[in-house]
């Protein structure tokens, strides 16, 4: 009897250590092309109405408005690595683009706005870096001018 507690034990800990793999979202609509969704006012604008219960949603609409509590309770843990990386490309086009559909979504999915937070941080170091590359590129180029 304790052998079987003991097992019971090391699985939960296990589990809870992710000791196993976390199960991931169904990955039947990772072939949608996001770069033409993106550039589709009418194909994007029907996505974000599916999402903030305003219009029909398609089957990968459905999928996602359905994953996506979970996703932003869970940091997208059962999410792919392509599920992430598409994620990130649509949060942040629609961060840069449709700041008005950016707020209305974080207040229906009750985000805490800390991933805008840390875009647009991150956004600002990278700028900041490029310039700085930019800087030291010229003084270089001026440097080898000077001689």
């Amino acid at each position: 009897m304790k052998i079987i507690v003991l097992n019971i034990f090391i699985l939960v800990l296990l589990y809870w250590s992710e000791g196993f793999p976390a199960p991931t979202y169904t990955t039947k609509y990772d072939n949608v092309n996001l770069d033409e969704v993106l550039a589709s006012e009418r194909l994007l604008t029907g996505y974000v109405n599916c999402l903030l219960d305003q219009g029909p949603c398609t089957p990968d609409g459905k999928e996602l408005k359905q994953n996506l509590p979970d996703a932003i309770a869970n940091d997208c843990r059962s999410c792919t690595e392509r599920q992430r990386e598409g994620a990130d490309k649509v949060m942040h086009h629609i961060i840069d683009n449709r700041p008005d559909d950016w707020d209305k979504l974080e207040q229906k999915y009750k985000s805490d706005g800390s991933y805008k937070k840390q875009y647009l941080e991150n956004k600002i170091m990278k700028s900041k870096v490029e310039g700085e590359k930019e800087q030291s590129q010229e003084n270089e180029d001026a440097d080898e001018n000077d001689k």
